[in-house]
């Protein structure tokens, strides 16, 4: 697809005998918000992790920005990290250290910015993701549930990625927190033009800000599009996601 930021083609992951993946097939398009659905244990975690390099599967093809992930050489791929930002379930803050030094992590270790600038740039982003500005100066054990995603996020978009990565962002937060990280999301995908990709349970966001999504299941994606195109998908396990109770409040509601 010549529009694609990410293609996934026949990857198979196993761990010892668990076979997660068994020919896994999906693209992701440039300026989209993609979701990575599917029950426990379903590799939703595992295929981002191989997206972002932590993970490497054992057959296949996963390219990003162009770059085949599974060839590409140490020093291209030092590269291609620095053009995405990653959010991790629960954070992954450095409790050592504050918002700030959090958040400049990146910039101090690869650019040779002057740290006047790269302390205006830690603010700036501090700001953008809607936290105050006394934040900064907060150590994660300081900050509530909702303001360690947002820190977290900060540090992501820290070096001006073009992709952002994020795993169950809303996990933990109460349901006024979590519209709010979403819309959060939203805003700063128009802002910035990111590409998102993001692992979720929250149907909430699958109905509200998700553009297409995949919904993992049996080893493979059992179904891939948009939220109308999935819903029409017969198989028994998007009648189970989106069919039970919590998916027939949202139908109801017609949000």
């Amino acid at each position: 697809m010549s529009n694609a930021i990410i293609t996934v083609s026949d990857v198979v992951t196993r761990f010892g005998t668990n076979v997660v993946h068994d020919g896994i097939n999906l693209s992701i398009r440039w300026g989209e918000i993609y979701g990575l659905l599917g029950g426990s244990g379903s590799g939703k975690s595992t295929l981002l992790k191989e997206m972002i390099m932590l993970l490497r599967p054992q057959a296949g093809d996963v390219r990003v920005l162009g770059q085949d992930l599974l060839t590409i050489g140490r020093d291209h791929a030092a590269d291609l990290r620095h053009k995405w930002g990653v959010l991790f379930q629960a954070g992954a803050l450095y409790s050592s250290l504050t918002v700030e030094e959090n958040v400049a992590i990146k910039l101090r270790e690869y650019t040779d910015l002057p740290v006047t600038l790269i302390r205006d740039i830690v603010r700036m982003k501090i700001s953008m993701v809607g936290l105050p500005e006394q934040a900064a100066a907060l150590y994660p054990a300081e900050l509530s549930g909702g303001m360690v995603k947002r820190a977290a996020l900060a540090r992501a978009l820290a070096m001006d990625p073009k992709l952002l990565f994020l795993d169950e962002p809303t996990s933990g937060l109460d349901p006024i927190g979590a519209e709010a990280f979403d819309n959060l999301i939203l805003e700063l995908r128009e802002i910035l033009g990111l590409t998102v990709v993001m692992v979720t349970h929250d149907l909430d966001s699958i109905w509200t800000i998700v553009d297409r999504f995949a919904v993992l299941g049996e080893q493979k994606v059992i179904a891939e599009g948009t939220l109308t195109e999935v819903l029409n998908n017969p198989h028994p396990i998007i009648r189970q996601f989106f069919g039970g109770s919590r998916g027939r409040i949202r139908r109801r509601d017609g949000k």
